[in-house]
């Protein structure tokens, strides 16, 4: 059993509060938030151990492991931070959003052997579940192209997220640049496709909503593109497409994937999934569709736009191996398409045991530099550009 310390009482962090406190793995959970009244309400809702002035006393304390929660350009330094301060770390998307900070997160983990994990929730999306098993197959044949969208229109709860998180400035941050949070889009098709990307063409379309939001002259990132597309080369032959976009007429799944192979192709769409082969079509939309585990509308939801509660109340999937989850789980809420319990308890298995996590640093790395390097080819007009790769991890 270890202790933890949660860094960010944001929304998000309280799913994952509760199932932490949840696990028989974990023992004290302690929060620290720069607004301490947050902090607080985390450790009043969910009973846990108490609160902590700062990141750095946290870090000065003798807790084990720190999940970091925080606005998600700040990752970068404070899990590197972290690791060298002698933490396990669980950080929320995107592991970074420089070069140079995925490489210290590598570094430092190889310098001290610790557990880093990205809890990247399209790792266990249905469609990422079901094309892993058939890619283990060898269903496909030779996979050669895939497909994967990230589509969230602001309108559809990010304002207010982004004034929930931003404070007075918050159209500063709200234009974060749509490729440098990539991981739901590529972790989806990496998930499954074993290989990487390695080189990479990306088209930014500039904003003309005229708000204030993606306006260059405000912007914090110097970015006024709201939707971008990339298409990537990956290693051994092939390619795949990720569309990033927050400006689009939508309101269905935000994640949803399509692979090609030479024997067989899978897709799925907003309201079904089909498997093709040569044989024929077989509608398996039921096998990946989640199961709601709480009404929207329930209370534990309140402090979210209403546009967001479904993506907190959605439940695990038929395809979905619950098998080696803990019992407590059985009933708790879950989210983003079943990802929430799965990724609580990688976490706390590769702490206890020493296990490589599935999304470590070397996996993070190969979800999120992808979409900083298309970003910069975006920048570029589309030029293609390459994609550095730090390997797959130790053997």
């Amino acid at each position: 059993m270890f202790s933890l310390g949660i860094v960010g009482a944001g929304q998000f962090a309280g799913s994952f509060a509760h199932l932490w406190r949840l696990h028989p793995g974990v023992g004290d959970i302690f929060v620290t938030d720069l607004l301490a009244d947050r902090a607080a309400k985390l450790v009043a809702d969910h009973d846990l151990a108490g609160t902590v002035a700062s990141f750095e006393e946290m870090l000065d304390s003798d807790v084990d492991a720190v999940a970091v929660f925080t606005q998600r350009w700040t990752h970068g330094p404070l899990v590197e931070q972290a690791l060298r301060a002698g933490k396990h770390v669980y950080s929320s998307v995107p592991m970074a959003i420089t070069e140079q900070e995925i490489a210290a997160i590598i570094a430092a983990v190889e310098d001290t052997g610790l557990v880093y994990m990205m809890g990247e929730t399209s790792h266990y999306h249905p469609a990422t579940v079901y094309a892993r098993a058939q890619v283990e197959a060898g269903a496909f044949g030779r996979l050669f192209y895939a497909e994967g969208d990230y589509v969230h229109d602001m309108d559809w709860g990010f304002y207010d997220a982004y004034r929930y998180s931003g404070g007075e400035n918050w159209k500063s941050t709200a234009s974060y640049p749509p490729l440098l949070y990539p991981t739901h889009s590529i972790g989806g098709v990496l998930g499954a496709w074993q290989t990487h990307a390695v080189s990479v063409s990306a088209i930014g379309v500039v904003d003309q909503r005229g708000d204030g939001v993606f306006d260059r002259e405000i912007s914090q990132f110097d970015n006024d593109f709201s939707n971008a597309t990339g298409l990537f080369e990956v290693a051994g032959g092939g390619s795949f497409r990720t569309n990033e976009f927050r400006r689009v007429g939508y309101i269905g799944k935000e994640s949803r994937f399509r692979f090609f192979g030479t024997e067989a192709v899978f897709e799925q769409l907003d309201s079904v999934s089909l498997w093709q082969d040569k044989s024929g079509r077989r509608d398996i939309t039921e096998q990946l569709e989640p199961a709601p585990t709480l009404s929207p509308d329930d209370p534990s939801l309140a402090h979210l736009a209403p546009e967001l509660r479904g993506a907190f109340a959605s439940g695990t999937a038929p395809i979905h191996d619950r098998s080696r989850l803990p019992r407590e789980f059985e009933h708790a809420a879950n989210g983003h398409e079943g990802s929430h319990h799965f990724l609580a308890d990688d976490f706390v298995t590769a702490v206890t045991t020493g296990a490589l996590p599935p999304v470590n640093a070397w996996t993070a790395a190969r979800y999120t530099l992808p979409g900083i390097i298309a970003h910069q080819s975006a920048l570029q007009g589309g030029v293609r550009l390459p994609i550095p790769d730090h390997g797959g991890g130790p053997a």
